[in-house]
């Protein structure tokens, strides 16, 4: 994998970004450009986890450019053709049931649409307590959706979260590779 560029896009499972970055971290070693994208909600939000500014100082430092962090700077991604391929990792059962649904308004949903308007690949590194509740249904719709490939997941905590399920971040590069020649790396749920 070289000489392509990335988009790494965040949404707000907050307690999951410290593993996303360490991914971002990894990715940023290969040759390759990497565009990183933040929801409103992450780029603007302080928690116990990250305090905003602090994150994307640590996301700009490794990719070396910009936040794009709504939806006018999202917009360009699709017209403009600027991305080989996307990540969205964690995305949140909010973004990924969004999308299922043709809803476009945060920086993430739009860089999704603009980006699939291409016929290129997304990459979705789900992290969400409902995966196996309210959001199972658009999970499995965009397990048929042509370009949409899925960072192999599993069940997080069964006993005390039964529907929450979190991708392997340490499978994003694989799954990218992957992804970039139109395959799903398998299994899937794991």
């Amino acid at each position: 994998m070289e000489n392509i560029t990335l988009g790494y896009a965040f949404t707000g499972s907050f307690c999951t970004l410290k593993a996303s970055l360490s991914a971002l971290e990894t990715l940023s070693k290969l040759p390759i450009k990497i565009k990183p994208i933040m929801s409103e909600m992450v780029y603007n939000t302080d928690t116990r986890f990250f305090k905003a500014q602090d994150l994307i100082e640590k996301v700009e430092a490794l990719c070396g450019e910009k936040v794009i962090h709504d939806i006018v700077g999202a917009e360009p991604i699709g017209p403009k053709n600027l991305l080989d391929i996307l990540v969205v990792a964690p995305v949140t059962g909010n973004t990924l049931s969004k999308h299922a649904m043709g809803i476009t308004d945060t920086a993430v949903t739009m860089a999704i649409k603009a980006h699939l308007r291409n016929n290129k690949p997304v990459v979705l590194g789900v992290a969400t307590n409902d995966a196996l509740g309210g959001s199972a249904k658009n999970i499995g719709l965009l397990h048929n959706t042509k370009n949409i490939f899925f960072v192999p997941y599993r069940q997080d905590d069964a006993k005390n979260k039964n529907n929450s399920m979190i991708c392997d971040f340490s499978l994003i590069p694989e799954t990218v590779e992957a992804a970039l020649l139109g395959k799903q790396i398998e299994p899937v749920i794991i």
